[in-house]
């Protein structure tokens, strides 16, 4: 998995590439193996679609590990016509 991060990043230099679904079954060594290989980016907060994610504090506690902090929520606007 941590490979497929590290592709998209070559292949796509200026992508968010973002952890979602299934980080609740990664490791907390896991995740930071994919920040290091390029992720920039994880769906925070209670619910994804379906699935569930990872407690808000485990989430923060795991970006402050890391050094890392939160950004202001980017959302995609789709124009209709």
């Amino acid at each position: 998995f941590v490979r497929t991060i590290a592709v998209a990043r070559i292949t796509m230099p200026t992508a968010r590439v973002r952890l979602s679904a299934g980080r609740q079954q990664m490791s907390e060594a896991v995740q930071a193996m994919c920040f290091l290989a390029g992720a920039n980016s994880i769906f925070y907060g209670d619910k994804l679609l379906t699935t569930g994610n990872p407690e808000v504090e485990r989430d923060r506690a795991l970006l402050a590990k890391l050094g890392l902090r939160s950004g202001k929520a980017v959302t995609a606007r789709v124009n209709a016509g």
